[in-house]
């Protein structure tokens, strides 16, 4: 079963109502976006193409246009008895005044930075690779920085050949076809005229040079694939997921191209002790009741280490407190965050005969009678 044509309307991304002139310039738009000689080998970059033009044929023709819009896509089926099998889908010149290629196409490389209109030759530089590792870090690495090794897969310029892919003694040749662009042009006739167009000359493959004995490290390519241990500096105040870049640590660039970059993304494992809120460290501290009621000095873990935390008298649970500056320092430097420390009051358990009547006395003194049953934690108020 034939699959089934989209609207030529959809095709263009324009509205039944366009103009001649709207419709031209969605053609232009989207025929410079698809077009072959910009995607060499991309079978669907193709397909949308040849599917462009079609939709252009008739779009672009008055007369076309308006049988299509009155039978759709049977107008030009020779099937289905309207007469549309006449003239197809070619011999139409410059379709309804789009112009042929060579002016709908003539600024392809000034938008591309082509030059001329001509294809990019593939012998220029290229940049290289970069290339993403991840880094897994503890919650205290992350705070203050540190150093990690990261091992990275990376192409690199041949260490014998010294990137020329020749064998040692040899030297390439200019190609005969393209003299060395690594570019050729060709000419084909079409239904809007004659179309030049640029590709990579297929003699040698675009390089603009035959090697006839090839560097048998490499195999002629100038470069290999290599293992490499490099140290990576991590930033103190680093967050989970963020990345840190290394400029010209990736794959080695062709043609004298810029090497890429090493993007390590780090991951920090959770702490047992604290949470992180942006610059900001949250933490929690058990006391008793009896630190709660009186006041007390307590001891609280920080990133730095322990420091002395005042518990004012008359404390009651849920209470933060602010420490400032222990908190995880700014990645851009400049100071540090605070840390919030939200304290819980632990109730007794397990208690003596003696504590058990002490805490019956203070009920007492409270105005409050303890429950014998349920203990000290069911009181009522005394009548």
């Amino acid at each position: 079963m034939a699959e089934k044509k989209r609207d030529y309307y959809e095709v263009l991304g324009v509205d039944k109502s366009a103009s001649e002139d709207d419709i031209k310039k969605a053609y232009r738009k989207l025929a410079k976006q698809y077009h072959p000689d910009l995607h060499p080998g991309d079978k669907e970059c193709e397909e949308r193409f040849k599917e462009l033009n079609e939709a252009a044929q008739v779009l672009g023709d008055p007369e076309k246009r308006r049988k299509y819009d009155q039978f759709g896509h049977a107008a030009f089926d020779p099937n289905a008895g309207f007469g549309g099998g006449g003239g197809g889908f070619s011999g139409f010149g410059d379709f309804g005044g789009f112009g042929g290629f060579g002016d709908i196409f003539g600024d392809l490389g000034d938008i591309f930075g082509f030059g001329g209109g001509a294809g990019r030759q593939a012998n220029a530089p290229r940049r290289g690779e970069s290339i993403r590792v991840g880094v897994t870090l503890s919650f205290e690495e992350a705070a203050f920085g540190c150093k990690k090794e990261v091992s990275v897969s990376r192409v690199e310029e041949c260490p014998d050949c010294h990137g020329s892919g020749c064998a040692a003694g040899t030297t390439a040749e200019t190609c005969p076809d393209c003299h060395g662009t690594g570019s050729v042009r060709t000419t084909k006739r079409t239904p809007f005229g004659m179309v030049q167009s640029t590709g990579p000359c297929s003699k040698c493959g675009g390089t603009g040079k035959i090697i006839r004995t090839p560097c048998p490290t490499c195999r002629g390519k100038g470069a290999v694939r290599r293992n490499k241990k490099v140290t990576v500096n991590i930033p103190a105040g680093i967050d989970d997921g963020q990345s840190v870049s290394l400029k010209g640590q990736g794959s080695a660039g062709a043609n004298g191209g810029p090497a890429g970059d090493l993007l390590v993304t780090v991951a920090v494992r959770e702490s047992d002790k604290f949470e992180r809120d942006g610059a900001n460290v949250l933490s929690e501290a058990s006391i008793s009741f009896a630190q709660a009621a009186l006041g007390a000095d307590i001891q609280v873990d920080t990133i730095d280490g322990p420091v002395k935390l005042t518990i004012p008298e008359g404390t009651q649970p849920g209470a933060v407190f602010r420490l400032r500056g222990k908190g995880i320092p700014f990645v851009r430097g400049g100071g540090r965050g605070d840390q919030y420390v939200t304290v819980t009051v632990a109730v007794p358990r397990d208690l003596s005969s003696r504590q058990r009547e002490a805490l019956r006395e203070f009920a007492r003194a409270m105005g409050e009678e303890a429950g014998e049953p349920a203990g000290i934690f069911s009181r009522k108020k005394k009548k």
